[in-house]
């Protein structure tokens, strides 16, 4: 194999026409520079020097080997300077994907502060909701995957080979129109839903919503369904039916004609920023996740 040292080596002494010139050159000792030579044409498998006299003269393989050499060692000097960069974060790219209420609320922080610390290191964002945004990350798509799992599911099992940053804990809360029977209670069962009309959100949150309406005693009545949370809430707003949101989705918006209130007992989601384990040790990625972390202690 033939080094990036040894490639050096060969430019002094064709620059120069002599080892003990390409010596002085390099800041070494003469035999040094001959027995790095002498590494390198084993290496390439023919010699690549003519020595007469005191001078030397580079073989027509020589030649073509100095010739390449510039560009070799250019490219290399440039990837060096570049991974020193990123190692650095003065450069570097994260590919972050997450659920639409993450996005309008952990990330918009988290990414402003990460952008002011290191301006250098550029974010794209997508959305997808779980279990597709953590597929994305194990198929190479992202680096970084926003993603949530409710208490009791399966999904602790399916991220063991994940690098998993526990970020928040987001609860469930009702929402209902204004003047509702129930609007100013301080806290609700869900039992107390049983008979309403409902507003289901995503599937993972549909399911959710079924499992612990069947945990009460009873099966909700959905009439509407949608993954927009502004939808949803809207049409609590508009009197049209009731609604089980996490406080994330609410955060962002603003609930016209809708009031929330207090489910019991508490069902509660965990917000997670995952990625994958060798990405974990690369500098952009493990500011995002510390960001995210930051965001979410806010």
């Amino acid at each position: 194999m033939i080094e990036a040292r040894h490639l050096r080596v060969l430019r002094a002494v064709a620059a120069t026409g002599s080892f003990s010139a390409a010596a002085r050159e390099l800041g070494c000792t003469q035999p040094a520079v001959s027995q790095q030579m002498k590494a390198l044409e084993s290496s390439a498998g023919t010699p690549l020097l003519i020595r007469t006299g005191r001078e030397m003269r580079l073989t027509q393989a020589g030649e073509a080997l100095v010739r390449h050499a510039a560009g070799i060692l250019a490219g290399l000097t440039a990837a060096e300077e570049e991974v020193a960069a990123i190692a650095g974060l003065r450069a570097g790219r994260v590919r972050l994907v997450s659920f639409p209420s993450g996005s309008s609320t952990l990330v918009p922080c988290a990414l402003a502060a990460l952008r002011a610390a290191h301006p250098g290191t550029r974010v794209s964002l997508v959305e997808a909701e779980p279990p597709r945004s953590v597929e994305m990350l194990r198929e190479g798509d992202c680096d970084v995957a926003l993603a949530f799992r409710y208490e009791g599911a399966t999904a602790a099992e399916e991220w063991g080979d994940l690098v998993v940053r526990p970020l928040l804990a987001d609860r469930l809360v009702g929402l209902v129109p204004e003047g509702h029977r129930l609007a100013d209670a301080d806290s609700v069962t869900i039992g107390e839903f049983a008979d309403e009309s409902w507003i289901a959100g995503c599937p993972r949150c549909r399911r959710q919503l079924v499992e612990v309406c069947e945990s009460a005693g009873f099966a909700p009545r959905i009439d509407f369904a949608t993954d927009d949370y502004p939808a949803v809430i809207g049409l609590v707003g508009a009197g049209l039916g009731v609604a089980v949101l996490p406080e994330l989705a609410i955060e962002s918006v603003r609930p016209m004609g809708a009031r929330t209130v207090t489910v019991e007992p508490a069902v509660q989601r965990e917000i997670v920023a995952l990625t994958l384990p060798d990405l974990a040790q690369v500098p952009a990625v493990a500011a995002t996740l510390d960001h995210l972390a930051r965001a979410a202690a806010r």
